[in-house]
């Protein structure tokens, strides 16, 4: 029996979180630079879109740039920049043609104008289509958007849009980046590192978490279907006991 058949459709997660790690391992391994690395990254995305929408996953969330990124060799900042307003000019038909809306969250603001301006472009072409929401993080992390909502939420207070009172978890998950997109129940983490890197963390409270030690650029189809099978083994409780869940289940 392959990988697919093992899934049960009628348990797929409706929201997987990828942390894509590895390309410059990756790269090194093979005598090449970091950035052949990010450019075979690209083709792994292009891969696991592919197969999260003949799945029929609804969400796919993929960490692509955060905002700890802007650290490293400018070189390489720039090669990045460049290989994101290449990607998106080169996946937007890919996009349409598989029915896929793009999203973004972040501080896009940083971006160079030529990102900014291709991505709007995507984001424009794809906004009419109906199947599988990507939502691409760029120059994104967790700590960032808990202050950008404690900042808004802050401001609505002092003109009293809101009552401090009334803070509750409702009103800090309308403020997030993610505001109208459901909770990932499954965070994928490439490339062996077992940490999170201050993403999602609002968010994941309640995902499984899955790590692999395969390299981003070699994860693809199969990879993703290990990590689903691997979820669908699993009990979420959220925080009741084996015999209220199963109880509800019957």
């Amino acid at each position: 029996m392959s990988l697919k058949e093992q899934i049960n459709f009628d348990r797929l997660p409706v929201h997987i979180a990828i942390i894509m790690d590895g390309n410059g391992r990756w790269a090194l391994q093979r005598g090449e630079d970091r950035i052949y690395g990010h450019q075979k990254g690209v083709e792994a995305v292009r891969t696991v879109i592919e197969g999260a929408t003949e799945l029929g996953i609804k969400y796919i969330t993929l960490y692509a740039f955060s905002t700890e990124n802007w650290n490293r060799p400018w070189n390489e900042v720039e090669a990045l920049m460049e290989l994101m307003v290449h990607s998106l000019t080169e996946e937007t038909d890919s996009l349409v043609k598989n029915n896929n809306i793009l999203k973004v969250m972040g501080d896009i603001e940083r971006l160079s104008p030529a990102v900014r301006q291709s991505l709007d472009e995507t984001l424009k072409r794809t906004s009419v289509c109906k199947g599988m929401t990507l939502v691409v993080a760029l120059s994104y992390s967790s700590r960032w958007e808990m202050v950008k909502v404690v900042k808004d939420i802050a401001h609505k207070a002092i003109s009293g849009e809101i009552d401090p009172d009334n803070i509750d978890y409702g009103i800090i998950e309308e403020h997030l980046t993610t505001k109208g997109i459901p909770d990932p129940e499954l965070l994928v983490r490439t490339s062996g590192e077992l940490r999170i890197s201050n993403f999602l963390l609002w968010q994941i409270a309640y995902s499984e978490l899955y790590f692999t030690e395969t390299l981003w650029p070699d994860f693809g189809k199969e990879e993703l279907y290990k990590a689903i099978i691997d979820y669908q083994k699993r009990e979420r409780r959220f925080g009741k006991t084996s015999e209220q869940v199963h109880k509800n289940e019957s």
